[in-house]
């Protein structure tokens, strides 16, 4: 029942996410970080099998962190969703991840962005998406009521909004969920919307 939604605002995008690790009818954690912050000035946001989501977006942060080890320059935005479909489209003729990813981020120059990533390494420039069972709500909540130019406390609104309704609506609705956002000041954690905690 995962679910990971982001959009783009006036200056900034954010992704929001679930935090349960699931495996079948078991939940084996509910603080689960699927938004991964790639650099400075990027978000990623995975769902999908745990052991691929977890795999494959790490491969994919220190691939970026190399490029820029190596090169003294950051990947774009474009750069870098563009290496992770060429990655996923390579994985496909061999042995598969079954991982669907929004990628976010800011240049100082062309502003906010958003790419859709699914498994089978389909890429589009997008201002608001979604995965998982969670996105029959969220698009058609984003559909209503997104608009270009978002201020941040519009988007974290429509955020709670798509949240509220996950909760209410999926038969199991995934408790918790974690809000990033990126803009000029980089990729940060925004908030945190619980409402189960882990027990130690």
């Amino acid at each position: 029942m995962e679910c990971v939604f982001g959009l783009v605002g006036d200056g900034f995008a954010v992704i929001a996410a679930d935090t349960s690790a699931v495996h079948s009818i078991l939940v084996h954690k509910s603080n689960e970080d699927k938004v991964m912050i790639l650099d400075s000035h990027k978000l990623l946001g995975a769902s999908g099998e745990g052991g691929d989501r977890v795999q494959f977006t790490e491969f994919i942060q220190k691939n970026v962190h190399l490029y820029q080890f190596r090169n003294g320059i950051p990947l774009t935005t474009s750069a870098a969703a563009n290496f992770t479909r060429n990655e996923l489209a390579t994985a496909l003729r061999k042995n598969p991840y079954m991982v669907n990813i929004l990628l976010a981020g800011y240049e100082k120059d062309i502003g906010p962005s958003l790419y859709y990533i699914d498994y089978i390494a389909t890429l589009h420039k997008i201002d608001k998406g979604a995965f998982g069972y969670g996105s029959y709500f969220c698009l058609a909540l984003m559909d209503r009521h997104y608009h270009s130019g978002m201020s941040v406390e519009e988007a974290i609104d429509l955020v709670d909004k798509c949240i509220l309704e996950i909760r209410s609506r999926l038969v199991v609705a995934p408790p918790n969920f974690v809000i990033k956002i990126v803009d000029k000041d980089g990729a940060r954690e925004y908030a945190w919307r619980e409402s189960v905690k882990d027990t130690a």
